[in-house]
């Protein structure tokens, strides 16, 4: 299969390919007549696979490790699990942060709803994000 045969195969675009190949991932051989790189069943299974690990959230050298350990003839799935136990803590960290971030940014917009636009005057740029905390606390003790 050419470039864009394999792509279409795959569900990517021949870019992806490309940069699987540049990186390793796949190895095409040559075509002795016209040097265009023919990728095999082999590529397809592996390019398919990085696709769905990337869906998954793991990172090129992540399944670089897992592909190389699958080309050992080791189970990369323990490898795999642990990696995406760690993954999965760090996401629902970043979840719990944003809804954080969320939480203040709805109580300051709430906030600064009421207040009145200022011109900056030398002592102050913007005494909506100046003061958000002090009017977040002051809404706080209202309800």
């Amino acid at each position: 299969m050419k470039v864009k045969e394999i792509a279409q195969a795959a569900g990517v675009n021949p870019d992806t390919v490309r940069f699987y190949t540049r990186e390793g991932l796949l190895s095409p051989a040559r075509n002795p007549d016209n040097n265009y790189q023919q990728y095999d069943a082999d590529d397809l299974r592996r390019l398919r696979f990085a696709r769905k690990a990337r869906q998954l959230g793991f990172s090129l050298p992540e399944i670089r490790a897992i592909l190389d350990q699958a080309d050992d003839h080791h189970s990369p799935c323990p490898m795999v699990r642990e990696v995406f136990e760690q993954r999965l803590a760090e996401v629902e960290r970043e979840i719990a942060e944003l809804q954080q971030l969320r939480e203040r940014m709805t109580t300051a917009l709430s906030a600064w709803r009421e207040m009145p636009d200022g011109t900056p005057d030398g002592h102050t740029i913007c005494r909506l994000i100046e003061h958000w905390d002090e009017t977040a606390a002051a809404t706080c003790h209202e309800e």
